[in-house]
């Protein structure tokens, strides 16, 4: 089998994916009509890895859509110290493409037993995770046979979206042209390709990006690490302004989400300091081409608030290609488990 093959086929697959859970939008409607009538005061996200990536993602649809304060779990308080915080009137989400991770698991049901209104958010219908919460979704992925999380972290923030935009009363109509955007942007492959040729011998890389596009951006850093084995950090645009981009020079290359909206204006500014500092800038997203960068990415428009579900699409097959043409087999990662198991 070619190198790769499986996550070739995992990302290609996600337009299909994101319009069977647009046609699941009533199941979602039903989660979201419980958690509305709770009336929950706080949220609270538990997750790992890459799903981690799509809870900081939650957190501003919650915080901006729903005006809740949201803060993101320490599972090792419960599972190494054995906190036990009341949570009444909290909302506790927990996101696990598996549903098998054991720390999660002990969050769930220990939220759940005091108090919280609890939703698994998971590619496992049947999961220990998705039995022990009150509420369940299913992010309608399929079985996940490539290493790197593509097609389930996309369709978690879109599960997410569509959740969140339940709840405060909408129907999805915003998202009702990803499907086709998605198949749009992932056709267009010239400027990927020419980005793996540029980025080829490259031996660290910055991402960056702020707001909803933060979050795409850690899922960046992550798929560059473990798959082509870069060595890879993220920062909020504001954060890499104080104090790291004291490190950045003409041998860094900053991968940079930005998409049209207060996001994507707020980063600029960040791009413009670290072009004057000589990094090889690569920009992706809708707000792409007008970006200070040596490289650009264009991605079709959207809501701003679904720019990160269409940006991670070129991020997957830069991160393909620059394994494959790193002679590395993306599919059979060095010393990678697909499933976080620490308790």
């Amino acid at each position: 089998m070619p190198a790769g093959k499986h996550m070739t086929d995992e990302i290609e697959i996600q337009p299909e994916i994101f319009a069977n859970l647009l046609d699941a939008r009533g199941e979602i409607a039903e989660v979201a009509a419980a958690v509305a009538r709770r009336r929950p005061r706080f949220a609270l996200l538990a997750a790992r890895g890459s799903s981690d990536h799509a809870a900081l993602y939650a957190k501003y649809l919650i915080e901006v859509l729903l005006q809740l304060p949201v803060g993101l779990a320490s599972p090792s308080t419960t599972t190494l110290y054995g906190a036990r915080p009341d949570l009444t009137d909290v909302l506790l989400i927990s996101v696990s493409q598996s549903g098998g991770s054991p720390d999660l698991l002990a969050v769930t049901e220990s939220g759940r037993a005091q108090g919280a209104l609890t939703v698994a958010i998971t590619n496992t219908a049947s999961s220990p995770l998705a039995e022990a919460a009150e509420l369940s979704l299913d992010i309608r992925a399929g079985q996940e046979r490539a290493v790197a999380a593509t097609k389930t972290y996309s369709a978690t923030l879109l599960t997410l979206y569509l959740l969140v935009d339940a709840i405060r009363g909408g129907d999805g109509t915003h998202a009702e042209a990803l499907p086709e955007l998605a198949s749009t942007a992932l056709s267009e492959r010239t400027a990927v390709d020419e980005a793996v040729q540029r980025y080829r011998f490259a031996d660290r890389m910055v991402t960056t990006g702020r707001g909803y596009s933060l979050a795409t951006a850690q899922e960046a850093a992550l798929k560059l690490a473990e798959t082509s084995y870069l060595s890879a950090r993220s920062y909020s645009g504001a954060d890499l302004l104080h104090g790291p981009v004291a490190a950045i020079d003409p041998e860094t290359a900053v991968l940079a989400l930005t998409s049209n909206g207060r996001g994507g204006e707020s980063i600029r500014e960040v791009l413009d300091a670290v072009h004057e500092r000589g990094a090889d800038v690569c920009a992706i997203g809708s707000a792409a081409p007008q970006a200070p960068a040596a490289h650009r990415v264009p991605v079709p428009d959207c809501a701003e608030e679904l720019a990160p579900v269409l940006e991670v699409l070129p991020v997957q097959q830069l991160a393909l290609g620059l394994a494959l043409a790193r002679g590395f087999d993306p599919d059979a990662p060095r010393g990678l488990d697909k499933e976080t198991k620490t308790r």
